[in-house]
């Protein structure tokens, strides 16, 4: 191993180098091969600094004590231990380090002001701990006498909830008792003190697992359970947050050092299995109401998933599988309409559809995928019964839910022998809840092109058949739907028209009949959009669509309402009307080839061209669909999947097209919504959110359209666009909005440079698009009056100087501007700089006097800046470089000129200039012979 000396020295000179973690291991090898106490004792003390330098304060506190029982006067070591036992939080122990280290160097003043302050640091924390000891205490007198006003103890409820959520409040209330008395409030059932309890429960399950596996044993699951259950949905929300907030603690969420207690709090497996299989319980049982299952459902859907999928453990997902896909399933199949079925809102069945999406998706190979498959078929199949109709339609409504969640799964199911044909046979059944079932589920399945030619060749007779004989509107609609959809299979191609030319206007004119009916109800509404979702592939449609402002108005309307499950269907009713999905460039050379070897070509409608799409645009803002944007974006994150947020981030893309209906947009609350769908869903979701974002932070006073500390939100997403992996119009667009955050207050701008976006940045001051360029350029010029900044120009080794000198050389005015506003301002700022600037390129002097000769009043006044920034800048040398050639002249000429006030602030310049040179003595004032 070497010799343990030499390690240490090898070691110590890494330190010195900066070099922490060569250091640490230097020091470990010493360690392991010392036998000389003493030596061993300033290894560990070495290597106790360096875990300092990487905020490893438990191993600095454990390597300061092993040297400290060698030699407990070792002051280097109880001071090392003291800084690492502060940041433990363990201030009374660190107190008692610097104490011995007073002791023992009673004049040195660091250890004087160490001591001090900790004192006080202490005597304020018992301070806080007494108060917060009283409050908690006086929270629930107030909550627990029955005689109390219910003003008081709402008032006592809200108080104890805001102390749970700071750790000392959360600890107080633990250590006093609080959880029985909480239980207590829970067992008096009055709602108002339930929801107390739940939300105090989960502030104090924040972030520490120790109290969390605590609440869990006190409480117990079957009690939260039992809350999340009733049929209250503030209540059923909370107690899901109290599960998450368990589960975020105990999967990892805290990062707490716990020290010896660390090994109570170790084993978490048991309790996260428990907490499953009792969600998984819920989810089926008939005595939990449809807000508690919905609850049950959402936190399947985010725990079960892995969050990372580079993470190889699914292990999750596969217990879930063995343990409650059927049940999944079950919850999937329900209808509503026959006796005896569990409780369900709106959104239960969509939900339960996503749930079985996100636990397919995590599957990592074909094996656990063909498990999951046989499942799937093995209940359906168990269901199938000739003899007990419920049972089948049960089953069907099951493939309906796999349909419009793990796709390829439903659409394997109904390619069995005799399904379709039992979905076909159940349209002409006598009783309407089997053709509402059987219909519902001919509609999910005709999404692929290949499906919908079957049902085509063989269903479409049938709907149209189903759609003229009943009379009842429910059935009625999902007919029509049906045929929408089937009428739109061939996309926005205005070749591949399924029906008769007018028949999809005819259908959509129904579907816009049917929405603006207010006697009927959400639910049937909500067809309504489905078959728009689908006939606003044809351009006639949308055309009609958007100049029906009532239809418009009603479809908004229904998109705020309690079922969330219309949200998708407005969505791509919107990214239709706005023609925002994705186009393929078409290259008139291979549609050529395609017309020579007699392929399909497909044809744009004449109404999806630019003019007509833009008129839209603006029908569906007067209509209001920015506020209706905004609602939906506040949906619940299971039904807002990825895939409906990139649909809405590319609807607000298309709205903000226009710089004029920006403004529209801030005023209606498009700036907040934009800001999660620019953080969360898909890759290209994300950007488009970001992209629109951008146009918008571009032209708005960041206080109105993004208010309050939402603005310090926007910058991460606007530097994400800066990546050389975006389009140049998106780069150019993020640097626009970057420009005018930058330039509206000193906290944004650190927030841009701490967001890294400086070295992104300066790389397109260099690039070869004049827009671009020019926009970097601004952009610095907000960004160089912070230090960081400019200590980035004052480096040796980069042209980050030169490039800035170069550019004000330019023939663009606007690039001229940003590029001497930059400079001028630097040189005012650090006056080293004024030197670098004769070094960095012999253009200099040229340079600098083409600006201080400019026509443009703005270039011309911030050349004579810099003139005067040199002169000024104590360096001799560089004073009179700039004197002795033509700009004292230039000088001259500006400073004598007449006062104009289209060009005063140059003249002033150019008269303060010729002081300063006055005063340095490199010129002399004129004066007349006596």
């Amino acid at each position: 191993m070497g010799d343990p000396i030499q390690l240490k020295d090898e070691g110590n000179k890494h330190f010195q180098e900066g070099n922490i973690d060569k250091a640490i291991e230097c020091y470990t090898n010493a360690i392991k091969v010392c036998k000389d106490k003493k030596v061993l004792a300033v290894i560990h003390r070495n290597r106790s600094a360096c875990y300092l330098k990487k905020e490893n304060y438990a191993n600095a506190a454990s390597d300061a004590s092993k040297a400290i029982d060698v030699d407990a006067a070792d002051i280097k070591a109880l001071y090392r231990r003291c800084q690492a036992l502060e940041k433990l939080g363990k201030l009374d122990m660190a107190f008692k380090d610097v104490q011995r280290c007073a002791t023992i160097e009673p004049k040195n003043k660091t250890f004087v002001e160490t001591l001090r302050r900790l004192g006080a640091e202490i005597q304020a924390k018992l301070k806080t701990t007494f108060s917060t000891d009283s409050r908690v205490q006086n929270m629930f007198d107030i909550l627990l006498d029955d005689e109390m006003e219910k003003d008081k103890k709402e008032k006592a409820a809200n108080n104890l909830i805001v102390l749970s959520r700071e750790d000392a409040g959360a600890e107080r209330i633990f250590q006093n008792n609080g959880v029985s008395l909480l239980l207590n409030m829970i067992e008096k059932g009055k709602p108002e003190m339930i929801l107390a309890a739940v939300r105090t429960l989960s502030g104090m399950c924040t972030g520490h697992k120790a109290r969390a596996m605590a609440i869990i044993n006190l409480v117990g699951i079957d009690k939260m359970c039992s809350i999340m259950a009733i049929d209250n949905e503030e209540m059923a929300l909370a107690t899901c947050n109290l599960f998450q907030c368990i589960n975020d603690s105990l999967t990892g969420g805290d990062k707490r050092e716990y020290g010896k207690e660390e090994a109570l709090v170790l084993d978490t497996a048991k309790d996260l299995k428990t907490i499953l299989l009792s969600l998984l319980e819920m989810i089926v049982s008939k005595k939990v109401s449809g807000h508690g299952r919905d609850q049950a459902l959402n936190l399947l859907c985010k725990n079960v998933p892995r969050k990372n999928k580079k993470d190889q453990n699914n292990s999750t997902a596969l217990f879930t599988i063995d343990h409650g896909l059927k049940k999944i399933l079950k919850v999937c199949g329900q209808v509503p309409e026959l006796p005896d079925q569990l409780p369900l809102t709106e959104n239960t069945q969509l939900i339960a559809s996503v749930v079985l999406n996100r636990i397919y998706d995590d599957l990592k190979c074909d094996p656990e995928r063909n498990n999951y498959r046989d499942i799937c078929d093995e209940y359906i199949k168990s269901k199938i019964d000739p003899n007990d109709m419920d049972k089948t339609i049960h089953a069907i409504n099951v493939i309906s839910g796999l349909l419009q969640g793990p796709f390829d799964v439903g659409n394997a199911l109904i390619g069995h022998q005799g399904i379709m044909e039992m979905m076909v046979a159940l349209c002409g059944s006598e009783r309407e809840v089997d053709q509402m079932v059987a219909v519902e589920a001919l509609i999910h399945s005709s999404t692929k092109m290949s499906r919908a030619s079957f049902i085509i060749s063989n269903g479409v007779s049938l709907l149209k058949d189903i759609y003229k004989k009943t009379k009842n509107e429910k059935i009625k609609i999902r007919a029509l739907v049906g045929l929408c959809k089937l009428g739109s299979a061939g996309g926005d191609d205005y070749s591949l028209r399924q029906f008769a030319e007018g028949s999809t206007e005819k259908l959509a004119k129904q579907c816009r009949k049917w929405l603006c009916n207010p006697q009927m109800d959400s639910k049937t509404r909500k067809w309504a959009i489905e078959g728009l979702a689908y006939l606003t592939n044809d351009a006639d449609v949308k055309d009609d669509f958007v100049e029906d402002e009532l239809a418009l108005r009603a479809m908004f309307e229904l998109s705020k309402s309690t079922d969330k499950t219309i949200i998708y269907a407005v969505a791509c009713t919107l990214v239709n009307c706005t023609n925002s999905y994705d186009k393929k460039e078409i290259i008139p050379e291979l549609i050529q080839l395609a017309k020579f070897s007699k392929q399909h070509v497909p044809e744009q409608h004449p109404k999806d061209k630019k003019d007509f799409i833009e008129k839209r645009v603006k029908r569906l803002l007067k209509a209001g669909v920015t506020s209706a944007l905004a609602v939906m974006v506040k949906a619940d994150s299971t039904i807002l999947t990825d895939q409906t947020k990139e649909m809405l981030s590319r609807v607000f893309l298309a709205l903000s097209e226009d710089p004029k209906d920006r403004g529209v947009l801030v005023a209606q609350g498009g700036g907040k919504a934009l800001i999660p769908l620019a953080m969360e869903g898909t890759d290209g979701g994300k950007v488009k959110a970001c992209h629109a974002l951008a146009r918008i932070a571009a032209i708005s006073n960041p206080e109105i359209a993004f208010p309050g500390e939402r603005v310090y939100e926007v910058v991460r997403p606007l530097v994400n666009l800066l990546h050389t992996d975006r389009d140049g119009i998106q780069n150019y667009e993020a640097l626009r909005s970057l420009t005018n955050l930058a330039g509206f207050s000193e906290k944004l701008r650190v927030k841009i440079v701490k967001e890294n976006a400086l070295p992104d940045i300066e790389s397109y001051m260099f690039e070869d698009h004049d827009q671009i360029r020019q926009a970097a350029t601004e952009c610095m010029c907000n960004l160089v009056s912070l230090k960081k900044v400019q200590e980035r120009y004052l480096e040796d080794g980069n042209d980050r100087l030169k490039l800035l000198v170069l550019l004000c050389g330019e023939d663009d005015d606007d690039l001229q501007v940003a590029a001497a506003g930059a400079l001028a301002m630097l040189t005012s700022a650090q006056k080293k700089l004024c030197a670098k600037i004769t070094l960095v390129t012999s253009q200099w002097l040229e340079i600098l006097q083409r600006l201080c000769l400019h026509p443009n009043p703005n270039i011309q006044h911030r050349g004579l800046v810099i003139v005067y920034n040199m002169l000024d800048c104590d360096d001799s040398d560089v004073a009179k470089k700039v004197i002795e050639c033509e700009i004292l002249e230039i000088l001259s000429v500006v400073g004598k000129a007449e006062d104009n006030p289209k060009r005063q602030q140059a003249i002033d310049v150019a008269r303060t200039c010729l002081v300063k040179a006055m005063d340095l003595g490199l010129i002399k004032p004129f004066s007349s012979p006596s």
